[in-house]
Order: structure tokens, then C-alpha cells, then sequence
């Protein structure tokens, strides 16, 4: 029998707090976007579009670095504050890599470490009950 590993991610357009849910504690890790005000007054000197460009491109890499993690897991919620999770999301469903994993989209407000860390483990109590 396949062990369904569950994953939370809290996410915003520049943080995302990585919760895997278990018996046992975790720690969040955290993958940030790489794109500080330092980029953005570079490339804004040259030209609006160029800092438009290279934000979006920090952005996609941002995702991809995000999708490396998610792929190793069976169910995923995303949540937080912004758009940024269904913007992820849409992008997991057009890669079919992704159709094997059972991905939940919740809206919610800004959450403190411990919040986050409740919430993912109340959201797949929850689920396992439904399951069942």
C-alpha cells in the first residue's frame, strides 16, 4: 500500500511556507521569490517593461521551484491571502505531471507560523473524514 504523503503550502506572490502533514512535528520551510526593491530599481531604470520581463520570468522560476517540491506528494492544499495559489494552480493542471495529485485551492487570511500550522493539520483531518 502507497503511503499518501500531504503537503500545505501558505503562499503569497513572494513566500511560500511548505507544512508537511504528519503525526510528528515539522518544521515550515520556506521558498521565497527572488526578485528584492535592489532588481526592481535596477531594471525599472532601464525600461518598465524590462523589470516587467524579468518579474515575470523570477516568478515562473519561483512556481517551478515550488512544483519540484509538490510533485513528490499525493495531496496538496494551497492556501493564503492573495491570487498567487490559483495562479499556481493553473499552471500545475496544464502539466499532466500533476493529474495524479489530488490539489485543493482555499482562500484564507494572513496566518501566524502556529495558524498555518493548524490549519493544515485541521484541513486533512477533515478530508481523511470525508474519505472515510
Amino acid at each position: 500500500m502507497k503511503t499518501v504523503k500531504k503537503l500545505g503550502i501558505c503562499m503569497d506572490h513572494a513566500n511560500a511556507n511548505l507544512i508537511e502533514f504528519s503525526d510528528e512535528p515539522k518544521t515550515t520551510t520556506t521558498i521565497s521569490l527572488d526578485f528584492d526593491n535592489q532588481d526592481k530599481d535596477q531594471t525599472l531604470q532601464r525600461s518598465e517593461s524590462e523589470m516587467h520581463n524579468k518579474q515575470q520570468q523570477k516568478q515562473h522560476a519561483y512556481y517551478k521551484k515550488l512544483s519540484a517540491v509538490i510533485k513528490d506528494f499525493s495531496e496538496v492544499v494551497l492556501f493564503g491571502p492573495t491570487n498567487a495559489k490559483s495562479e499556481l494552480f493553473n499552471s500545475l493542471r496544464q502539466n499532466h505531471q500533476f493529474d495524479r495529485i489530488n490539489i485543493a485551492v482555499i482562500n484564507a487570511d494572513k496566518m501566524t507560523d502556529k495558524q498555518q500550522h493548524d490549519f493544515v493539520r485541521e484541513y486533512f483531518k477533515k478530508v481523511d473524514i470525508k474519505i472515510l
